[in-house]
């Protein structure tokens, strides 16, 4: 019901061949920059705040810039950022020249382009912190473009060993930390093969081998480690060397493809299926814990950094945040539809003829058509079971079998997006009256007070839209029987890897828990789980625990639920019956089986960070620190 703030995004794109290759191959120097622009367009989905594209020349001459950066806020910030680059590609004539002067002098055209969709996990905004960061420098090979999609989660460790290795960093923010610790690594790998050179070789001819002979993986070694987190860390150097690194993990999703002409590092397989018109098998994903590392020189490798720990692919990836053209991730999307199906006839007293099912626009669509394809199953069983009774009976007449087989489900479009309101000149009630009509409904499709209007949405998180819009709007059609489904669990736990959930009191699941609490004079329950987490502060990584689930242990999920429904309809707004089902934990994992990461549903962090970060909110919340995260 609620639009979850999506995770980042990233494109990466290394040409093999020469510029003039492109030219006469493709019919642009743009070649690569048109790929870019397509990789970030197609995930556009993945972040809305902002976007920034860098832009590396690996032919420059001394005196002209080497490394381009382009960045916008917005939600039409690619367009604008590719509309000023193109204007300065044709103020620059490039079409005039031959391919050497392409590759030494014209902006925005370059072997490699980093791109990157931004949507903030930290609540900070503002230009200076859209991604690709830039760290400068008089040496080609210590220029640091860096980009990611990621959220640590013991940013506050790495700063202070940033700090005490001499460094002053300019902001405190997780990006800027990796950027002045991958900055310092990357220092002292120059060091290293300046070291290993200097006696043999002097000026630019030992400048050049340090270029050659710059190793990544020694720079992501000695940084990455000390990193706790959900990351896909996407890295360029100013002579030319590229990385792209996955959390151990695999909580942050990353592909990459790979020819004689290009190297391609994405955050959806199918963004690079379309735009490489390449088959689905030669994209691969990039395992846990390593990194696509191409040298100065074009050769790619992929290389274990980390080690691959627990698979924790975060599953929301898959049900919410992912484009469905995925194969698997459709498949997956339709499987959850499917699992619901035997809360909802229970829901719904197995009265197929009198419930209409539908969904809310947009994102559920998929989980609808499972649904509906597997309760199109449960039909065909009584179908059947009429047929053979009516046999059986002597009763089967071509009437009665006519009338059985005309039976089908009553599957209709009852929401409908109008308008965007602008709700923001209002206030209070007024506001809430203006948020009840964001949707609009298909009137005339449902029996007032007889049938069951069954509508299925991918997530119920804080409930304040169901709460203000979705059930008001339904209850205009006037069913007997509301029931909303959520085709992915109650979101009971932040998170902390980057997606929008970090505020522990937002939850409509955990405010149900403590109201059941309240409401069974269990209070003390909070305060005990409070002590503990207090005390959780002093403990070493290995002894922590995540405390905040004592919350929830004492009820079952359909009791919340309950609550759930008691809490959105209190105020006696709704005239219809209304029940809120939600997946289980157990379908979830049937439906998503390589992707099993779930804290946000069951409090299983898997990292240190996040247990700590847990704790921490409750902390926050119990103490009435609502600002904090």
């Amino acid at each position: 019901m609620e639009i979850l703030k999506h995770e980042c995004g990233v494109a990466m794109v290394r040409l093999l061949k020469p510029l003039e290759y492109y030219k006469e191959k493709y019919g642009t120097y743009a070649y690569g920059l048109n790929k870019l622009y397509l990789l970030v367009e197609k995930q556009h989905n993945r972040g809305q705040e902002g976007a920034g594209i860098g832009v590396v020349k690996m032919h420059p001459v001394p005196g002209n810039e080497y490394v381009f950066r382009e960045r916008a806020l917005g939600k039409d910030a690619i367009q604008e950022i590719f509309d000023s680059v193109r204007s300065k590609i044709e103020n620059a004539d490039i079409n005039r020249h031959g391919g050497e002067w392409v590759e030494r002098y014209a902006p925005f055209i370059g072997e490699i382009y980093m791109g990157h969709l931004r949507y903030s996990t930290t609540g900070k905004s503002g230009i200076s912190y859209c991604h690709p960061f830039l760290r400068r420098n008089n040496w080609r090979s210590r220029n640091l473009l860096m980009c990611g999609n990621f959220n640590m989660t013991n940013v506050d460790s790495v700063f202070r060993s940033v700090v005490e290795c001499g460094q002053h960093p300019r902001i405190f923010s997780d990006t800027v930390v990796l950027l002045e610790q991958l900055g310092d690594a990357l220092d002292k790998e120059n060091h290293r093969i300046y070291r290993q050179y200097r006696d043999s070789m002097s000026g630019q001819k030992l400048s050049t081998a340090i270029e050659d002979n710059i190793d990544m993986g020694r720079v992501l070694s000695a940084t990455a480690p000390q990193w706790d987190g959900g990351f896909v860390i996407c890295g360029v150097t100013g002579s030319g060397d590229m990385f792209s690194l996955r959390d151990r993990h695999g909580i942050r999703p990353a592909f990459y493809y790979h020819d004689d002409e290009v190297v391609v590092v994405a955050s959806e397989r199918p963004v690079i299926q379309t735009v490489f018109n390449v088959a689905r098998r030669d994209v691969k994903e990039l395992a846990p814990g390593s990194a696509v590392i191409v040298d100065k020189a074009g050769n790619m490798r992929v290389a274990d950094i980390l080690g691959e720990a627990e698979n924790q692919r975060c599953s929301f990836e898959r049900i919410y945040f992912s484009r469905g053209s995925d194969a698997d991730i459709y498949r997956e999307r339709k499987k959850l539809g499917c699992n619901v199906v035997p809360a909802i006839m229970k829901s719904i007293e197995g009265d197929l003829d009198r419930s209409v099912f539908s969904f809310i626009p947009n994102t559920a669509e998929v989980a609808f058509i499972g649904m509906v394809d597997q309760l199109g199953k449960e039909l065909d069983k009584r179908k059947e079971r009429d047929i053979l009774e009516a046999q059986s009976a002597g009763s089967l007449t071509p009437e009665r079998l006519h009338s059985i087989m005309k039976r089908s489900l009553r599957v209709e479009k009852v929401a409908i997006k109008d308008i965007k309101l602008r709700t923001f000149i209002a206030e209070g009630e007024s506001r809430n009256d203006l948020a009840a009509h964001v949707y609009d409904v298909t009137y005339g499709i449902v029996e007032n007070h007889v049938d069951n209007l069954v509508v299925i949405d991918d997530s119920i998180v804080r409930g304040t839209t169901l709460k203000q819009s979705i059930l008001k709007m339904l209850d205009r059609l006037h069913p007997r029987k509301i029931i909303v489904v959520s085709s992915s669990p109650q979101v009971r736990y932040p998170d902390y890897y980057g997606i929008d959930m970090s505020r522990m009191g937002e939850f409509i699941a955990f405010k149900a828990a403590v109201g059941l609490l309240k409401d069974r004079g269990m209070e003390h329950v909070l305060d005990e789980t409070y002590q503990k987490c207090l005390a959780q502060e002093r403990l070493l990584d290995i002894e922590i625990t995540n405390c905040v689930k004592a919350v929830y242990a004492p009820f079952t999920q359909e009791e919340i639920s309950r609550k759930i429904v008691e809490t959105l309809t209190s105020d006696g707004s709704i005239n219809a019956d209304v029940d809120i089902i939600y997946q289980t934990l157990e379908g979830q994992h049937d439906a998503i089986p390589d992707c099993p990461g779930d804290w946000y549903f069951s409090g299983d962090y898997p990292t240190p960070g996040g247990i700590r970060l847990v704790n921490r909110a409750f902390i926050n919340y119990y103490e009435g620190n609502i600002d904090k995260r």
